[in-house]
């Protein structure tokens, strides 16, 4: 059952430069967990997207899905650019939702 305090809009990819996968989840810590099980969504288990290189948190899920929907118009370039104006080296950064 979500928890709905971590809510975010989020992006996984396999490698710099490589496949991403954008989503949105009430419980964003849980929902890594789902993603390095390979359950759920199927294209980040068949591209191997398992590293955050990117979220946003937002204070409805309302909010997140409509930033999902709205990322997934964007060109390649531009999320590329969204995720290394904070994350350059594409690390993954799953470990920052611990700290929440």
């Amino acid at each position: 059952m979500a928890r709905f305090d971590f809510i975010a809009t989020y992006m996984l990819a396999n490698r710099r430069n490589g496949a991403i996968y954008t989503g949105s989840s009430s419980d964003l810590p849980a929902r890594m967990g789902q993603h390095k099980m390979s359950a759920g969504a199927r294209f980040p288990a068949k591209y191997g997207c398992m590293k955050l290189v990117w979220y946003e948190r937002h204070e409805t899920i309302g909010a997140a899905v409509h930033r999902e929907k709205r990322l997934k118009t964007w060109p390649r370039r531009w999320k590329v650019e969204l995720i290394e104006a904070r994350n350059g080296h594409w690390s993954d950064l799953s470990a920052e939702l611990m700290l929440g």
